[in-house]
């Protein structure tokens, strides 16, 4: 049986993980001995796309949440650079007066 092309699949998930969309690994491809939905599969109950597709927003906006997070540490990080060094340049202008 053939998956329906406008439903999520395990293996978009799968490729989803494997190009570090999800957050939890940088991309490259896992090598893996039984892919992804493969134990499901065989054992006759095949996860239904909705709730991959459910699994697949989650993990993305999992992972969306966690690059802002980053974004928002950098950005803190800098404005405590610029005011240290706007500090010591405040520093020598006075210790040189």
């Amino acid at each position: 049986m053939r998956p329906d092309p406008g439903k999520a699949t395990t293996d978009q998930l799968r490729d989803d993980i494997d190009k570090g969309r999800t957050g939890e690994k940088v991309c490259f491809p896992d090598p893996a001995a039984a892919p992804l939905g493969t134990d499901d599969e065989a054992a006759g109950s095949p996860t239904p796309a909705e709730q991959v597709a459910a699994t697949r927003r989650d993990e993305r906006a999992r992972a969306d949440r966690m690059r802002a997070g980053q974004s928002r540490v950098q950005a803190r990080t800098w404005l405590a650079l610029a005011v240290t060094v706007a500090v010591i340049a405040l520093l020598l202008w006075v210790a040189v007066r």
